[in-house]
């Protein structure tokens, strides 16, 4: 079972607020994770942005969540930058606030997390690394560009079967501001909706 405050916060989710041209973008990676579903195929996921410290990441852990919460199996999430820095502290404060349990495994200039959303999942690995880092996936999988300079960045992926654009504007824009908290949340609960919608959406 989910945290129960993880479970709160998916429960407060509202799909109306996206809209039907941001469902037409969604559309691509739902018919990716469909067609896995059907062919009783692995489904990996991994989500890439520029640094790795911010969209990538929280998009990851609420994927992998959603999928649980919606009892899709074989779902395996991941995240990559075009270049690695580290998991920015508030991303993870961020993700601690909606209820996950996270623990800072080793502590240096890229910190490694242990991300949970339920007592008995296996934990996210969060920390930041390049998308073709050894510990992502090398082949089938769908690469969801979560920044447009990422997008742009990288023209070929080695390895992906697909590559979606699914672009979200940087919280990392309103850091050492007093409004730093409120928009990182913000971001986080749009990447949840919007990831509840395509979870909602897969017939298992």
């Amino acid at each position: 079972m989910l945290f129960n405050k993880i479970e709160n916060t998916i429960n407060s989710l509202n799909n109306e607020s996206i809209s039907e041209a941001r469902k037409k973008t969604l559309q691509a990676l739902i018919d990716f994770i469909q067609i896995k579903v059907d062919n009783h195929q692995e489904i990996r996921i991994n989500f890439i942005c520029t640094h790795n410290s911010r969209r990538s990441h929280l998009s990851q852990v609420w994927a992998q969540t959603m999928a649980f919460y919606f009892n899709i199996k074989n779902v395996f999430c991941y995240s990559g930058g075009t270049e690695s820095t580290a998991l920015f502290p508030m991303a993870a404060k961020t993700l601690e606030n909606s209820g996950f349990e996270v623990k800072t495994i080793s502590e240096n200039i890229n910190p490694i997390y242990s991300i949970k959303y339920a007592e008995n999942e296996h934990p996210i690995i969060g920390f930041s690394k390049k998308f073709d880092d050894p510990f992502n996936p090398k082949s089938e999988f769908a690469a969801i560009m979560t920044c447009s300079q990422a997008d742009g960045d990288c023209p070929f992926l080695a390895g992906a079967e697909k590559r979606i654009p699914i672009t979200f504007e940087d919280p990392k824009a309103f850091d050492n501001t007093p409004q730093q908290a409120e928009k990182y949340n913000e971001r986080s609960l749009q990447i949840a909706t919007e990831l509840f919608y395509v979870f909602s959406q897969i017939n298992s």
